[in-house]
Order: C-alpha cells, then structure tokens, then sequence
C-alpha cells in the first residue's frame, strides 16, 4: 500500500502548521497583551503568558543590534535552507516530521527578526520556585526536532545497522 504522505511532503506540511501555529499564536497574544494590566498574565497555575522580545540568540543571550538581527535573520533562512536539502533528501517519516518542526521552528522566528527586529517570546513556565526560560511555539518545534533527529539517529537507525563483518578469531 502507497503512503499517502511521502517524507518530502509530510516534512513540507508539518513545517508549513508550524510556521502557521507560531505566528497565529504569537500574532494573538500580541493583540491580546494590548489588553493586559500587568506585564504578566497567569493563565495556570505554572503557566504565564509575558511581553518579552528577544533580541538576542537563543534565551536573550548575547542581545544584537541592527547588524546583528540581520546576521541571526541570515543564519536562520541558511538553516532553513540546509534542513529542506536534506528533508528532500530524506526517505523517512520521522527524519522528515523533525526536520519540519526545524525548517517551521527557524522561519518562524526568521519572520519575527524580519518584521519587528526581534523574536516575540511570550510563555513562561514555572513550579516550586523555578523558572524556565520564555519561549514561543518556533522555540518548542526546534527542540522537539532536534529531540527526534537525536532518537532517530541514536536509536532508531543504530538499531537497524547490520552487524560488523567480524569473524571469531581463534
């Protein structure tokens, strides 16, 4: 039976509701952070909806200028480049399901360094005293991607790779 959804495609499709689900939801709380009393607003008990732009790398770290947003716009469109190579080169479901959630992930934040300067993080979790970095949807789909790429390569494939051609010595 001829799957319906070939890597390619599939790999096409999930970055595609990536990007569409990053900016949705980021376009949404900006519009709704209008509203908003306080610079936070708790949604969970665990879980707070903040206005935070980032002009930096990953977490804030190392906050650019003007060349700066530039240079990350740049490295986040080449990635997305070499991710979608290698997702047309790809012949497996799972391998092309993280490579999207990557090339999605990048360009969602590429957009947001595109159009404002910066990359609008706005959830925020916490518990027991702990705090987690903010974050957005591209920010979970690239790790998550880079999860699955790890498990595909360290699990996955290992577990299919034939054994050495060892004979026993003796």
């Amino acid at each position: 039976m001829k799957q319906v959804f070939g890597p390619l495609r599939l790999g096409i499709i999930v970055a595609f509701l990536v990007l569409v689900l990053d900016q949705a939801s980021k376009t949404a709380v900006l519009h709704w952070s209008d509203n908003w009393t306080e610079p936070t607003k708790q949604i969970l008990p665990f879980l707070d909806f903040v206005y935070l732009w980032n002009t930096g790398i990953s977490y804030g770290l190392f906050p650019q200028g003007e060349t700066g947003r530039w240079v990350l716009f740049a490295i986040k469109v080449a990635a997305s480049i070499l991710f979608a190579v290698w997702l047309a080169r790809s012949n497996r479901r799972l391998e092309a399901i993280a490579l999207g959630l990557l090339i999605g992930g990048a360009l969602g934040n590429a957009v947001d360094r595109l159009v404002y300067g910066a990359v609008f993080d706005f959830v925020s979790l916490h518990a027991f005293g702990f705090n987690w970095y903010v974050f957005n949807i591209a920010d979970v789909a690239v790790v998550v991607g880079v999860v699955l790429l790890l498990y595909d390569a360290l699990f996955v494939r290992a577990s299919k790779t034939p054994p050495s051609d060892v004979s026993p010595k003796g």
